[in-house]
């Protein structure tokens, strides 16, 4: 098969194409002939940092939409030809190939008719989101704050907060305010603006946060901690809370991060099928035109450590996928 593997850490440009043995499925495993392969920031912070249980050569890459090619042993429930989108152990070999082995819990089974770009959109952003809203027992009518709102996981959140019945109140990039109330916002925050923050503390001491989804850092989510009435929440989509942001006894924040690949190592299967559930309803919406999978680029196979390096430079109001 072809595969673009490095051999050393790096930006993207470290990729090579190159030819690689098609691999087979252990126990419990799925090959999976991918024909869209979802880019994501993760892939190219760890091409740039590596990890200590890669094998080199690694293929990188977490996300990606194909067909069932062949069964491990143990797997009854899914057939051959299956259509399935996945998010992968980011420590094993992954999607940036044209074939790749994924647990079969993983597997999130696609409509018909839904095109395999939009799938291979959807498991990193769309189940982080999941993952995140899932923290927080809120009510319809409930305000939550939402940072980084007009990326790609910020507007997979603004969409399922949507469902919830949240107010839900964006700070992202003003050229994206648009886009970001139809998929969600009641008010649009320009991130660039100087003072935003104490603007919201004014506004928070008459119309309370229930909760704050932070895509930042943990620095700037405890920045945010002043915000919320008593009783809420601070969820970390990026970096957590070494420490309590606020005085024990004042608010009584609860404090939660989020990492999907977390899932992977520490989760049961009963966790994954709850997950892949959640997964297969966002991709029965794509279908449907009920839930924006966000692609803002569709890009060819042999053009993705480029694609990759646009992603790093962003601006991404969205996601950006490879098509074989």
């Amino acid at each position: 098969m072809k595969a673009w593997i490095h051999e050393t850490t790096g930006n993207p440009d470290v990729l090579q194409l190159r030819d690689r043995p098609k691999p087979e499925p252990g126990r419990g495993e799925l090959l999976i002939r991918n024909r869209a392969i979802g880019l994501n920031p993760v892939d190219w912070k760890f091409i740039l940092w590596g990890h200590d249980a890669w094998e080199w050569p690694h293929i990188p890459g977490v996300d990606g939409a194909g067909e069932v090619e062949a069964l491990g042993e143990g797997v009854a429930h899914i057939a051959l030809g299956a259509r399935i989108a996945y998010h992968n152990d980011l420590l094993k070999p992954g999607s940036f190939a044209e074939y790749t082995v994924i647990p079969a819990r993983v597997a999130i089974p696609l409509p018909d008719a839904l095109p395999f770009a939009a799938a291979a959109a959807l498991p990193c952003p769309g189940l982080t989101a999941q993952q995140a809203v899932d923290k927080v027992a809120l009510w319809p009518g409930a305000h939550v704050l939402v940072t980084g709102a007009s990326g790609a996981v910020g507007g997979a959140l603004l969409q399922l907060a949507r469902e919830r019945g949240w107010v839900i109140h964006a700070v992202g990039s003003a050229s994206q305010t648009e886009r970001l109330h139809r998929i969600g916002a009641a008010t649009v925050t320009d991130y660039r603006k100087d003072g935003w923050k104490e603007d919201w503390a004014r506004r928070a001491m008459h119309q309370p946060l229930h909760a704050v989804f932070d895509m930042v850092s943990g620095g700037h989510a405890a920045s945010l901690a002043p915000l919320l009435t008593a009783n809420g929440h601070l969820v970390c989509i990026q970096d957590r809370q070494e420490t309590a942001p606020l005085p024990a006894f004042s608010t009584t924040l609860s404090l939660h991060e989020v990492g999907l690949n977390a899932m992977h190592a520490h989760a049961c299967d009963r966790q994954w099928g709850r997950l892949v559930a959640s997964g297969t309803e966002i991709a029965k919406k794509i279908a449907c035109g009920s839930f924006d999978p966000q692609i803002i680029e569709i890009a060819n196979f042999d053009d993705l450590p480029n694609t990759l390096t646009r992603l790093k430079d962003g601006p991404n109001p969205g996601n950006r996928v490879v098509a074989l």
